[in-house]
């Protein structure tokens, strides 16, 4: 393993110190509770938009902390929950008059995590709601899930709900949206090798040179199928193939596609997945209106990329091109 890394174990606070110490106007950095928020939070007129999961995803959820995105990021180590404590103390930490909305991909940890932590919040007359992702398409359930797991699309509820809150809107109608936007998105995604986590240092899982997992989860966890890897458009039309029908996306539809980086994948070979999956959508009847490309949900060093479709109306379109700003800011 060749990684820039100091002691395995302090991995992740030192990542979130540096991120802190590189943007002091806008975030800071509270190490007892691996906690990343805007220095202006919690603020009296609006929600407190707060996510957690466990490191090794990044940008994802720490380097989206800031205006109209995040307010506060509690991670775990690599890919782990964060504590129980650690949700309630950023519950109140971002207390706000108008409440605090907890932001969960469907993981089990992360669930029982969040919901001791909201319950401890709430005992505390912390106003808070949780709001489960759940866009990917791959498999009902995992060995992290019951269900369907929160990967990349959870990026475009984070966005929607962020320009909401910042907007002036209820959490009542905060949480509206985000499961107005989660209902619409679906995502499934590929990988070409395995990932190294720092603490291991050596691969999750071992793939043959000619194989490709189909499905794979965020934490190297197995998808669908392995399969026999092949070229770039034969893989964005099995990507399609599972996500077009499960809505599913129809003729005359407006979408947001997404083509994420799993962290080891050029972003030139990401544009070459966007380029076919833009035109079969358009053969198709499908009218991509939004385009992202980039690195939003990472698997630390996986070569692979995931697909998102999220279906839009004139309310999501609007949420989605409402400004933002944070450390990454990949909108």
């Amino acid at each position: 393993m060749k990684k820039f890394v100091n002691d395995p174990k302090n991995f992740v606070p030192e990542m979130l110190e540096g991120l802190a110490l590189a943007h002091p106007d806008t975030l800071r950095y509270v190490p007892a509770y691996n906690l990343i928020m805007r220095a202006d939070a919690p603020r009296e007129d609006k929600v407190s938009i707060v996510q957690g999961s466990g490191s090794g995803h990044e940008p994802a959820h720490v380097m989206v902390v800031g205006s109209g995105l995040l307010d506060a990021a509690c991670p775990g180590d690599v890919f782990a929950a964060p504590p129980m404590d650690y949700v309630y103390e950023t519950a109140k930490l971002l207390a706000s008059p108008k409440g605090v909305l907890l932001l969960v991909n469907n993981y089990t940890g992360d669930r029982m995590a969040f919901d001791m932590g909201k319950e401890m919040a709430d005992a505390d007359g912390v106003r808070t709601e949780i709001l489960t992702i759940n866009d990917d398409v791959a498999v009902t359930d995992s060995l992290y899930t019951v269900g369907r797991r929160g990967v990349a699309g959870n990026f475009f509820v984070i966005k929607a709900v962020g320009a909401a809150a910042e907007q002036g809107a209820s959490l009542d109608e905060v949480v509206r949206i985000g499961r107005k936007v989660n209902d619409v998105t679906r995502t499934m995604g590929v990988g070409l090798t395995a990932c190294t986590p720092p603490a291991k240092g050596s691969p999750l899982f071992e793939l043959g040179p000619d194989e490709m997992e189909f499905g794979v989860g965020i934490h190297g966890e197995p998808g669908r199928e392995r399969r026999r890897l092949t070229d770039a458009d034969a893989i964005v039309d099995a990507l399609l193939d599972a996500v077009v029908p499960d809505l599913p996306y129809r003729s005359g539809d407006r979408v947001a596609l997404m083509i994420n980086g799993l962290g080891g994948t050029p972003i030139s070979e990401l544009y070459v997945a966007y380029r076919h999956a833009h035109r079969r959508l358009v053969d198709q009847g499908i009218q991509v209106a939004r385009s992202y490309v980039n690195e939003y949900c990472t698997s630390l060093d996986m070569a692979g990329a995931s697909l998102t479709l999220v279906r839009l109306d004139d309310e999501i379109a609007q949420l989605l091109a409402a400004p933002a700003d944070a450390p990454v800011n990949p909108f």
